[in-house]
């Protein structure tokens, strides 16, 4: 099982940027706890950071057509306006779980991207990311038993 984790707008400054919000742990951290548990369930992570959401959009189109299991996104800085994310989400074979460390409603945001998920993980800090690895995995070998 392959998957792909895209990481949006600024999202690679975790741990440096607004640790009040989004805690101390960094990308590094983040990408390594992440593999490990990824192998830990005989799964292929391949983990993007960008800045543009045009390169996200080439990435999960790319991702489509190499037959990538699932997605795992943070809109991040796209989260307000990322029309062309979602409707790229929406175009693509496989499913999609979007993440966020905070609880984006309490903090007044909405997602533009929500809608093109078969889920949204949020409010858990980095737990968001092994709740949403660990409900991708269990998603896709359901549909692979049905």
């Amino acid at each position: 099982m392959k998957l792909l984790l895209i990481q949006g707008a600024n999202m690679e400054y975790l741990g440096r940027r607004q640790p009040e919000l989004y805690g101390t742990t960094t990308a590094k951290e983040l990408d390594a706890l992440l593999r490990r548990q990824a192998r830990s369930l005989d799964v292929v992570l391949d983990i993007l950071y960008t800045n543009t959401e045009g390169e996200a959009v080439s990435a999960i189109y790319k991702a489509d057509r190499v037959n990538v299991d699932g997605i795992l996104f943070n809109p991040a800085g796209f989260l307000h306006a990322g029309h062309a994310l979602r409707d790229c989400l929406k175009s693509i074979r496989a499913p999609a779980i979007e993440i966020h460390m905070t609880n984006i409603e309490k903090r007044g945001y909405g997602s533009v991207t929500t809608g093109a998920a078969v889920g949204m993980i949020a409010g858990f800090g980095v737990d968001s990311y092994v709740l949403a690895l660990q409900a991708m995995v269990s998603r896709l070998r359901q549909s692979e038993r049905s």
